[in-house]
């Protein structure tokens, strides 16, 4: 890939995307403009919801994606710099355009008034959204992963992602996006509409947060009990940030980039989260 676009792809993650920047970071340097490609295009599919208020206009955007991701695996680049940063990506890695277009239609929930039934449910739609871009990440770096780092990647995806939700709940709130599952908001007799406006501290909030955290924290368990994941470990580093990041949210505090980058440093040191 041409020195000058990785360098623009990196920095465009890096702004939208510090947690996965850093960690690719510890990939080798051959590797690492492509991981950045990926990123650079999940951030550009995650924030369409954020910045569309119709669901029509989001499926619009969505397919824009999809196309571009068509015409790179055809070694046919837009003009756009992650477009450009794909078609390199297609034909140097292997990745398949099935994947690509399997993470763009998950990302539709974000714009669609859909919910979460359970947390099965909410799950799935984390393990096609995290977990596909850790899987391709995983891809980029050794080629396809062995039946046991699959589920070791599954569970850091789900840890991440959860925890993801949790941080930018927030956010979501205040567009009414629900992406808890509405059997435990029905177990805490809440209202979605009415959890929207709870405060931080409310207990039924607190609840509902914690049962999410704990999960997550269940998956992280389970990832670092894994084998150690050798050559993949990039994929699966911003998953070493959740313990952190889980410790902050009853502060209602984000972790510090010097303390997240010092997280990341003592995983990738013992090669495992």
């Amino acid at each position: 890939m041409d020195a000058a676009l990785a360098n623009r792809l990196a920095a465009s993650v890096r702004a939208a995307d510090p947690d996965r920047y850093f960690s690719a970071l510890f990939a080798p340097a051959p590797r690492r403009p492509f991981l950045f490609a990926l990123y650079a295009f999940h951030a550009e599919v995650g924030r369409i919801a954020e910045t569309v208020r119709e669901p029509m206009l989001g499926a619009i955007r969505l397919e824009w994606w999809r196309e571009t991701c068509e015409a790179a695996s055809k070694g046919m680049a837009r003009n756009h710099d992650v477009a450009r940063g794909l078609t390199e990506l297609f034909a140097q890695c292997p990745v398949g355009l099935a994947d690509f277009e399997a993470l763009i239609a998950a990302r539709a929930f974000d714009s669609s008034a859909d919910r979460h039934a359970d947390f099965a449910a909410l799950e799935a739609y984390v393990d096609s959204t995290s977990g596909a871009v850790m899987r391709l990440a995983a891809r980029i770096l050794i080629g396809d992963p062995t039946p046991r780092l699959d589920q070791t990647l599954r569970q850091a995806a789900l840890a991440y992602g959860l925890t993801g939700l949790l941080r930018a709940l927030p956010f979501h709130n205040g567009r009414h996006k629900l992406y808890l599952p509405l059997d435990l908001l029905s177990a805490l007799h809440v209202t979605p509409e009415d959890f929207f406006h709870l405060e931080q501290g409310e207990p039924r909030r607190t609840a509902a947060v914690r049962q999410v955290a704990l999960k997550a924290r269940d998956h992280f368990l389970c990832a670092r009990q894994a084998p150690r994941p050798g050559p993949a470990l990039a994929a699966i580093l911003p998953a070493a940030l959740v313990p952190v990041y889980l410790r902050k949210l009853s502060l209602g505090r984000d972790v510090p980039i010097h303390r997240r980058q010092m997280a990341l440093l003592s995983a990738a040191m013992k090669r495992r989260l």
